[in-house]
């Protein structure tokens, strides 16, 4: 668990906490609502305003930047517009084989 104080609140590690909580937590909320287990979560950065140094401290993969459209650009007028950093975080053992294999 985290290290929490008080003297107002102070996290050590605040984000890297609270992404592995959830990241803890997901796999099960999503079993028991959709009846299916992701293996893989993933986040969308905005590289103009953040690093993504949370993601990176959290073990998260950084793999590459988006075509920067946005996902309301059907006609494909805005390329390059707003980039975002794509991270993704494995959920279960061999997702990324699972993943290209199929398996369920």
């Amino acid at each position: 668990m985290c290290n929490v104080t008080c003297s107002w609140v102070h996290v050590k590690n605040l984000a890297s906490c609270v992404l592995a909580q959830a990241a803890k937590r997901l796999p099960k909320d999503w079993r028991a609502r959709y009846s299916v287990e992701p293996l893989l979560i993933e986040t969308l950065v905005d590289p103009r305003r953040y690093t993504g140094s949370c993601y990176k401290a959290a073990n998260w993969v950084c793999l590459g930047s988006t075509a920067g459209r946005g996902r309301m650009d059907r006609a494909k007028k805005r390329q390059g517009a707003e980039p975002k950093l794509v991270f993704v975080y494995p959920l279960a053992r061999h997702a990324v084989q699972r993943l290209r294999d199929g398996d369920d």
